[in-house]
């Protein structure tokens, strides 16, 4: 069978600090190759809807497979499958991922047909067996775990045996000169580990894996590794080198081979303290950033978030993430409730510490503990404002303060290491990546203020009572307020399908397009 493989397109973050590999999705294309079909993988975040559309009427897959790890991809994931639909009704179109596996009913009976199902779980284990029930009778899923249609719902999806079985398709990826997190430009993305044993209420890592923890041995993370060209690795393991003897048996086996590589990770402080000496051997490798979320500077923040580590043992972690010389980037949650003066000290002691600071408003998503126990006070149902930088809960000061303040603190703290003083400092990065034709560290230093805008967030709430979307027409659906989410055709550029896509699958639809 054609298998086609789709990642949708950036979210608001990611347009300026990072566009990373779709390693998931890789993944899940390896393990369709593996059972025999043809496959091609498409990224949104590197090419546009015309891309897609185009390579959906030339290609003319016999199954669509859409990545749906984050909320707010959702609408732009059933617009798209929609205008498919129109244009293959007999393509066989699904949804997988992270955040649509706690909410399969929801999606597909928001979908209205749009969608055939919604795969739950480790894509990897369950798509070879969904490809061969769909090539012997697409009417009778039952017995393919994971899967969920709006007439039934199959056996429980079921764990990667071990991640050494897992190698990603990288080669289906026609942009890697893309992808980049910070400084490291380009990078790849690679996965040592699986899970995470910790319990925080803002996050679904521990209930989507169950508090199940896997790693990669060294010896097959290592091959892998070697494998991959980019100069730029990001670890994507919710949280790096909780075994120290697994860090370290990794970072030997680097040092054995002679792999010279920069690496961006992310951890706890509590980890980093502890197993200190596997820190000090990967910065001697190549590490060149940490991510530590610390998620609240107060003890009481804390406990809310139930991080289960100190104020004090965050705190002594920078100390020692400074003595290493990495640079450390720190996430902090903004709180609804926060009034200006929480902003101002926050912002004060952003301002007072040399660590890169991002500030992310506190979401309920699916999975976490606060989509269950705040999902009452909701304001709003449409899924593109939940993306961590839009306020989805009361605010206490008026909405439109509220993100004012919000984005003067993201873009003093971004002023500390963007622009020219940036610039300036980072001069022989800058020159050595464009000396091999990257530039996308260069275009994120100046790219703030195009995409962080208090006008522009808050205008992202103001949807219409009642609207209809035409993709493509004469296709119409109309859209209720009260439904579980909103989406529109038009807004900012590249939550949704423009006019521009919808004029393009006119024209294939004729048979005009180029």
């Amino acid at each position: 069978m054609k298998f086609l493989a789709v990642h949708p397109s950036c979210l608001m973050y990611s347009k300026i600090y990072l566009r990373l590999e779709p390693l998931g999705l890789e993944l899940v294309a390896a393990a369709a190759e593996r059972a025999g079909h043809s496959v091609r993988l498409i990224d949104l975040q590197c090419e546009s809807h015309q891309d897609f559309f185009r390579s959906v009427q030339r290609w003319q897959p016999d199954v669509i497979a859409f990545a749906g790890n984050y909320l707010a991809n959702v609408p732009e994931i059933i617009d798209l499958a929609r205008a498919t639909r129109d244009l293959l009704p007999d393509t066989f179109i699904c949804v997988g991922g992270h955040s649509v596996s706690f909410i399969p009913n929801e999606i597909l009976q928001h979908a209205d047909g749009a969608l055939d199902c919604v795969l739950t779980g480790e894509g990897e284990t369950a798509i070879a067996g969904l490809l061969t029930a769909i090539s012997q009778n697409r009417r009778d899923l039952k017995q393919v775990p994971g899967c969920v249609t709006l007439g039934h719902r199959g056996p429980p999806p079921a764990f990667v045996k071990s991640l050494d079985d897992l190698l990603p398709a990288r080669h289906l990826v026609r942009h890697r000169r893309k992808y980049f997190i910070g400084q490291l430009d380009p990078a790849a993305s690679i996965e040592f580990s699986r899970g995470c044993p910790w319990d925080c209420v803002f996050c679904s890592a521990w209930t989507f894996y169950g508090r199940n923890y896997r790693v990669k041995t060294p010896e097959c993370a290592v091959e892998e590794l070697a494998q991959i060209r980019e100069p730029g690795i990001f670890i994507v393991d919710d949280v790096a080198f909780i075994q120290a003897e697994h860090g370290m048996q990794i970072a030997e086996a680097i040092a054995r081979r002679g792999i010279r590589k920069g690496y961006y990770l992310e951890t706890r402080g509590d980890v980093l303290l502890r197993n200190k000496e596997v820190f000090k051997l990967w910065k001697r490798l190549g590490l060149n950033t940490m991510f530590l979320g610390l998620e609240a500077i107060d003890e009481e923040g804390l406990k809310r978030y139930r991080k289960r580590v100190t104020l004090n043992k965050n705190f002594e972690a920078l100390e020692y993430a400074r003595s290493l010389d990495i640079t450390v980037a720190v996430n902090i949650i903004a709180d609804p409730s926060w009034d200006r003066e929480r902003f101002k000290v926050v912002r004060n002691w952003c301002l007072e510490i040399p660590e890169v600071v991002n500030i992310s408003i506190n979401t309920p998503y699916p999975g976490t503990e606060t989509w269950h126990t705040e999902s009452r006070r909701l304001t709003t149902r449409d899924y593109r404002l939940f993306d961590i930088q839009h306020a989805v809960l009361p605010t206490k000061m008026p909405l439109a303060e509220f993100y004012k303040e919000l984005v003067e603190t993201q873009r003093v703290l971004s002023l500390k290491h963007l622009g020219w003083a940036a610039m300036r400092q980072c001069a022989g990065i800058v020159v050595r990546h464009l000396l091999r034709g990257q530039t996308n560290f260069l275009r994120m230093i100046w790219k703030f203020n195009s995409v962080y805008s208090p006008d522009l967030q808050l205008a992202d709430h103001q949807q219409p009572t009642k609207y209809e979307i035409n993709l493509p027409p004469p296709s119409t659906t109309t859209v209720k307020r009260d439904e579980l989410y909103i989406h529109t055709t038009r807004g900012r550029s590249g939550r949704e399908i423009d006019h521009h896509t919808e004029d393009f699958v006119n024209a294939t639809r004729m048979g005009t397009a180029v």
